[in-house]
């Protein structure tokens, strides 16, 4: 996917991009690629690659809701996906990235003074610590390319306030997961909304967007020690 074509496939859904984003774009893929040569931060490199499968890919989940102002929390972000590209589009929104390897936080910071982005943190901790102070927080949590959805749900949910949203963006092996972690959903005080399936546009492979909505309070004793929830999940 050139520049051209992701300005284009982003108009059909309503986001239209000014010249300052787009640049914002052009700089986060190169900075993205040359911290890339030091830590592995992705697989993809080549510039078609990562407008599609990361940049576009992370936007299409505003498929699902309507962001605006919200305060949001990413899990697992890794460099950056979903939050940073829903940022840029959404400059209003406020967010915080949780991602247990220090290094990424390193390029994070690196890239959000790059960007320029105002009301965006990126925090050096598991999620199960960071809940000790953040528990019913957010009004979104987003996941991507983290974990399986029956041990994601558990890291994530106890973040959200009630009537939050949770949403996780998947692979081709989504409505397994989902069916596999049904058992969880009334225990953590979630149910799912919604989830829609989409194509990649260079070589159709399957995505999800899945969406929960939170809808009473979750038990203090989630989330448990990550082993556990890994051992014996929901």
């Amino acid at each position: 996917m050139d520049v051209n074509t992701f300005e284009k496939e982003l108009s059909k859904i309503g986001i239209i991009l000014n010249s300052y984003q787009l640049e914002q774009f052009e700089k986060y893929y190169h900075l993205l690629v040359e911290w890339n040569q030091k830590m592995n931060l992705t697989a993809l490199t080549k510039k078609e690659d990562v407008y599609e499968k990361h940049f576009y890919d992370s936007i299409l989940a505003a498929m699902s809701m309507d962001f605006h102002d919200q305060n949001i929390c990413d899990i697992g972000a890794g460099a950056g996906f979903p939050s940073i590209p829903l940022k840029i589009v959404f400059p209003e929104l406020k967010i915080t990235i949780v991602d247990s390897l220090k290094k990424r936080i390193i390029f994070l910071d690196e890239l959000i003074k790059t960007l320029e982005l105002k009301n965006v943190k990126a925090i050096g901790m598991r999620a199960e610590e960071w809940v000790l102070d953040h528990r019913e927080y957010y009004d979104v949590v987003m996941a991507r390319a983290v974990a399986r959805l029956n041990i994601l749900n558990e890291l994530c949910v106890p973040l959200l306030k009630i009537n939050g949203v949770l949403i996780v963006l998947k692979g081709r092996n989504a409505l397994e997961e989902i069916k596999e972690a049904t058992s969880g959903n009334n225990e953590l005080g979630i149910t799912l909304a919604d989830y829609q399936k989409y194509h990649l546009i260079s070589d159709n492979d399957v995505r999800y967007i899945i969406k929960y909505d939170k809808i009473k309070k979750t038990k203090n004793k989630y989330p448990r020690n990550f082993s556990k929830i890994k051992n014996n999940p929901l």
